[in-house]
């Protein structure tokens, strides 16, 4: 005797057999699972050392090469999607020896640089980068870290798009580039060296487009 079905919906209404059932189902299930075109993009990219990872959100990583020596410097090539500051997370790959072989190990010379594609929709007018060995608090003087604070008269502290540059540092390690522009879906570089004579594991690099005020 066949056990009667509650009242109510029931699928089995509309097919004879349990196979029927579950040919039809199958198929709608399936626009249900993330399939591999769905998955987030790539967040890690190694080179060199390190590697460098979009994370934390704001923007993406399109590229990365190099091994961090002036004559092959990381590049990072990236789009931000916003005029907000965004994090990139670095981390070594390798083992860390101080004024080792780059590419090898992690040495705490970093020449690098970064093309940035403004996908924001509005003209940066400044780009600053803030170096954190701990994520959202300053980076002070005794944490080996900067940009190249130890030379006075940097002469590898370029851009495509802006004319100057400005350096703080205590209680903060900012580069400031200013006296140009970025329009939208455009690209703009960025060259500097990072120094870090006490390396860490991880490290992050803060990147604010900064838009007109007035």
């Amino acid at each position: 005797m066949r056990t009667p079905e509650p009242s109510g919906f029931s699928l089995t209404r509309f097919f004879s057999t349990p196979g029927q059932l579950c040919r039809a189902v199958l198929p709608l299930l399936s626009l249900l699972v993330p399939t591999a075109a769905d998955a987030d993009p790539q967040k890690v990219w190694a080179t060199g050392a390190y590697s460098f990872s979009d994370e934390l959100g704001g923007f993406h990583i399109t590229g990365a090469s190099g091994i961090g020596t002036k004559e092959d410097p990381i590049v990072i090539t990236e789009e931000l999607n916003s005029a907000t500051p965004v994090t990139l997370t670095i981390r070594t790959t390798k083992p860390i020896e101080a004024f080792g072989k780059a590419g090898e190990v992690a040495n705490g010379i970093m020449y690098m640089r970064v093309e940035a594609l403004n996908n924001s929709g509005q003209a940066w007018v400044e780009f600053q980068f803030e170096l954190q060995e701990i994520l959202d608090q300053p980076s002070v003087f005794g944490d080996g870290l900067s940009f190249d604070q130890r030379n006075k008269s940097p002469d590898n502290i370029v851009s495509s798009n802006f004319a100057d540059f400005d350096r703080d540092f205590e209680p903060y390690d900012r580069l400031l580039f200013k006296n140009g522009k970025i329009d939208p879906l455009k690209t703009g570089s960025f060259e500097f060296l990072i120094t870090d004579y006490t390396p860490r594991w991880t490290f992050y690099l803060v990147q604010d487009p900064r838009i007109p005020t007035g």
